[in-house]
This record gives structure tokens, sequence and C-alpha cells, in this order.
């Protein structure tokens, strides 16, 4: 099989999660691009409906679906609106997330359970239901979780976000050990974990600390539109079925240091 082949999405149908706008939406960008049929869900139809406009301007046919995964019945109602569609489900990007900023001592107990439902508990009623209903009985599939440096390392100064942290720890292990229970089955679990990208969620933060951010990233910049693109073709592809429970930083060399 040639390299080209190996990349080549043409005829996988792939979920993005939290797909209507940033990392989501790169993702997206990317992954239609490289030939798959693409499902995008968020909370908000609005957004949606943008994402739609946008993707097909870049002549990129999507399906949408408004549910709040940060509720049980949420990664239900998505898998049901895109079996019913596609019959299967190749590949799954698991990113849709949330977070709150308080210090630890100041967090609330409604503020952490949003973050919780959300980042771990949504995630992993979404991968079940796709997992056992699609991708198991077919024995093949693409899992890529959305994790962060922040489930890597501790809090910058300034950065108070214990559950935002303690959420995209509990990813990377997830990704860890699904990787093993699932494999037997020609699943590879994966994930990704972004550094500082300008996005809405983050832009408080960076309003605070992105100058400092910049100043100890060996690349001296913040992640760009592009930069997720690369490595979420990688992993969505048969060139990585041999790549399983990885984690991979994008981050311009932060964590290095």
């Amino acid at each position: 099989m040639s390299v080209k082949q190996l990349f080549n999405l043409a005829g996988k149908v792939a979920l993005i999660t939290g797909g209507s706008r940033g990392l989501g939406l790169q993702i997206a960008e990317a992954l239609g691009e490289m030939g798959a049929q693409l499902i995008i869900t968020a909370r908000k139809p609005q957004e949606l409906d943008q994402a739609r406009t946008h993707l097909g301007a870049m002549g990129i046919e999507v399906l949408t679906h408004a549910a709040d995964l940060g509720k049980a019945e949420g990664a239900r109602s998505i898998a049901d609106a895109s079996l019913a569609k596609f019959g299967r489900i190749d590949i799954l990007i698991n990113n849709a997330g949330t977070t709150w900023g308080a210090p630890a001592a100041d967090t609330p107990l409604e503020a952490w359970m949003k973050v919780v439902n959300l980042n771990l508990t949504g995630t992993f009623l979404m991968t079940q239901e796709i997992g056992r209903r699609s991708m198991i009985p077919n024995r093949q599939g693409r899992i890529v979780n959305i994790a962060s440096v922040a489930g890597l390392l501790g809090n910058p100064t300034g950065m108070n976000t214990i559950a935002y942290n303690t959420t995209k720890g509990g990813l990377v292990n997830f990704t860890r050990a699904l990787a093993a229970e699932w494999g037997p089955h020609g699943i590879t679990v994966n994930a990704i974990a972004p550094g500082f990208f300008p996005s809405k969620m983050a832009a408080a933060t960076l309003a605070q600390i992105g100058a400092a951010v910049i100043a100890q990233t060996p690349l001296g910049r913040l992640g760009g539109d592009e930069d997720l693109k690369g490595l979420a073709v990688l992993l969505a592809s048969d060139a990585a079925r041999h790549i399983t429970g990885q984690i991979i930083a994008v981050d311009g060399g932060a964590s290095s240091i």
C-alpha cells in the first residue's frame, strides 16, 4: 500500500464531538479534506449550523447533531443519529470538553461535577456506545481522545483549573487502559495532548499568562489553526494501525523542559 493510500480516509465515517469550533472544527477540516464522511456534534445548534456552512464552503459535507454530552442521554442520542445515517463509525474523535477557573479551595461542587460529567463521563459513554454498537462488532476502529498537557503537568502560576487538569489526566490513563482492552478487537486508542491554542475556552487564561507561556515554549509560539491536523489524520488513518495507547503532546516543546 502506498503512503498516500495509508493516509487516505475516503469511505471512512468519522464522528467528532465538540466539532463546531476550535480544535474540533480544525480536526473536522482535516479529516474531511482527506475524504472522511463527517458527523459533528455540539450543544448549540446555531454553532453547528455555522460549522456546516464553513465546511460546506470547503467542499466537505457533514451531518450535524445537537446534544449535551454532559448528560447521560447525550451519547446515546448521538450514537442513534450517527448509526441511523451511516450504519457504522470508523473514527471517533472525543473532543468535547469544558473547564472552570477557580482555586481548588474555592471550586464549588457543581463546577467540579460539570467538568467531570463532560470531560470524563461523557467521553466514556460516547466511546462505550460507539465501541459496543459499531467498532467491536466490526473489529476495527480508531479512537482519538483530545487530552491536554494540563493532564501531564501541574498548573502554571496563575492558572487555577483543578477540575480540568484532573479530568485530562484521567483521559490520559483512560486512553492507555482502553487501548490494552480493545486492542484485540482491532481498535486503536490514542490521545493528543495540546498545549495552549487560542480558543474560546483558553481565552481568559491566555489573557493572563499568554506572554509567559510563549516565553517558556521552545518554539516561541502558541498553537495555530493547522497544528493538530496532520497528527489527527495520522491517528485516524491506516498509517497508525500499529500505534495505540500513546499520548502525543502538541505544545511547541513546552512539556519537554
